[in-house]
């Protein structure tokens, strides 16, 4: 199995349980992600109990779209608890997004249906933040 995706999934996983309950739209949303990793339920599974550390070397392109995995997971259950935004918010520091950018797709995640940015308004947002 692939440690990176491992670690992907795990995020995610550690994301889920921020707010000490994995919602059952939460756990089906990382299941699908799961699925296009290639990673069996049984490896998910274990994960879910021994999540891997976060991995810290991504392209610019790997970052986007693992923060932007991260924001729908966060937003699956149509709940944002404190608890979510603060896992959030390390994970994507500690993959080296800049907290602007972070608190920018925060406060326009409000203005979408479901709290959905679209994927081309996400590039522009870090666009502005990385060139």
């Amino acid at each position: 199995m692939n440690k990176n995706n491992q670690a992907l999934l795990s995020d995610l996983i550690m994301l889920a349980h921020a707010d000490d309950k994995v919602t059952d739209t939460e756990y089906d949303f990382i299941t699908r992600i799961a699925e296009r990793m290639d990673i069996s339920k049984e490896e998910m599974d274990h994960l879910f109990k021994y999540p891997l550390p976060s991995k810290t070397s991504f392209t610019e392109v790997e970052r986007i779209t693992h923060f932007h995995k991260l924001v729908l997971l966060m937003n699956v259950d149509r709940e944002t608890h404190e608890s979510e935004v603060h896992t959030l918010r390390a994970l994507g520091i500690r993959m080296g997004i800049r907290p602007g950018a972070i608190n920018r797709v925060l406060i326009e995640m409000e203005k979408y249906e479901d709290k959905i940015i679209p994927p081309q308004y996400l590039i522009q947002i870090f666009q502005t933040y990385y060139n």
